[in-house]
């Protein structure tokens, strides 16, 4: 089944900790994607080949990959080049996300030229883009991305200081309505009330990281409202 169809009207959760959170472990994070996988997720979005590899062998879901890596002269982290594609098509991914905002990229190499990889050398693996912008995510889906999701609203020069839900998600519901390709719902997505209004608003499926995976984040909430 197409990872598409097979995501529709789904939770995803992202299960990711980086190298200065306290669960960065491969190991913890198989358990992780185990522990939602018996919630209720139907996919699992992860960082790393390492971590991709260990989360297969805990669940039967489909992975959407990543590879989070700074590079000096770009601010784009999220597989920002061909050697982060190459590490996820190695670690069988289900589907590829990039960032694909039109801020420069590393070493000069272009979106574009990511997208042609996937296409030439594992037209299986699906593409999302992740944007924060209605033109960005039009030039995804021109470039041939398969869904784009709202992963970096809020992230970027352009969008810092907003969010996905603000003003009633009213930047899903303008994508929603323009773009032709599934739109996913991810981002600050913190109680389940936000989770179910974005699939009634038209999200193809949601994704949800801290609110579930990074028991810190939660943790500080908790202690904060309670001073």
């Amino acid at each position: 089944m197409n990872v598409l169809n097979q995501l529709e009207k789904q939770l995803v959760v992202s299960c990711q900790a980086l190298k200065d959170e306290p669960l960065h472990s491969s190991f913890i994070m198989g358990r992780m994607a185990l522990a939602t996988f018996q919630g209720g997720a139907a996919g699992i979005r992860a960082n790393s080949a390492v971590d991709i590899m260990e989360i297969k062998q805990q669940v039967d879901l489909p992975v959407i990959g990543i590879v989070k890596q700074d590079y000096a002269d770009s601010p784009i982290y999220i597989t920002p080049k061909i050697k982060e594609v190459k590490e996820l098509l190695d670690a069988e991914v289900d589907m590829i996300a990039m960032d694909a905002t039109r801020r420069k990229r590393p070493d000069g190499e272009q979106l574009e030229d990511l997208v042609a990889y996937v296409r030439e050398h594992a037209s299986e693996v699906s593409l999302m883009a992740d944007v924060s912008t209605m033109e960005e995510a039009i030039n995804a889906e021109e470039l041939g991305f398969d869904c784009v999701s709202t992963t970096l609203i809020g992230y970027t020069s352009e969008t810092e200081g907003t969010s996905l839900a603000d003003n009633d998600f009213s930047i899903l519901k303008q994508l929603v309505g323009k773009i032709s390709i599934p739109v996913v719902a991810e981002g600050k997505l913190d109680t389940p009330a936000k989770a179910a209004r974005a699939l009634e608003l038209g999200a193809h499926f949601i994704v949800v990281g801290s609110a579930i995976t990074r028991p810190k984040n939660i943790t500080e909430g908790f202690a904060e409202a309670i001073k």
